[in-house]
């Protein structure tokens, strides 16, 4: 799977369309070969330790039409991980177990990508915990108001039915 950030910088830039545009969440189509991609993506709003230096932080959730794969959630730590490195994603209190993959927090399954897609829709905030490398913990925090709003933009531009 291509990582969204290379699509976003690659010749595909020129097409990607704004669906919509909130204080945290964002929501926008690309065509690619094969049919739309849509997605949403939003900024944590306080990561720790906050004295890390580290390149894009964001979480995303995305509907990849041509190859069949929705509510694929991934949140860019903004740092290389050790490898087999697992990362925690509490929603609400709810715990779920994510794997990293060099720089990049995934659910393990589909249903779990639905799992965790329904609950940022209706939750309040995210919490990710993982460790970088080097062995520092790291904290991003979440706001999820306006994700639903940008959900059902992106599904209702991939024509996804919730």
């Amino acid at each position: 799977m291509v990582p969204l950030v290379l699509v976003a910088t690659s010749a595909f830039a020129q097409g990607i369309k704004t669906l919509e545009t909130g204080k945290t969440w964002s929501a926008y189509t690309v065509p690619e070969k094969g049919g739309l991609t849509c997605y949403l993506v939003g900024k944590p709003a306080s990561s720790e330790p906050a004295s890390l230096p580290r390149s894009q932080v964001d979480a995303m959730v995305s509907h990849r039409v041509s190859e069949k794969a929705y509510n694929v959630v991934t949140f860019n730590l903004g740092y290389a991980a050790k490898k087999d490195a697992k990362a925690e994603l509490v929603i609400d209190g709810r715990k779920y177990a994510l794997f990293i993959d060099n720089d990049a927090a995934w659910t393990a399954s589909a249903a779990t990508d639905k799992a965790v897609t329904e609950a940022l829709a209706h939750g309040k905030s995210a919490v990710l915990k993982a460790t970088s490398a080097r062995g520092t913990a790291t904290t991003d925090t979440y706001e999820l108001a306006g994700f639903g709003q940008a959900l059902k933009a992106i599904d209702t531009a991939c024509k996804v039915k919730r």
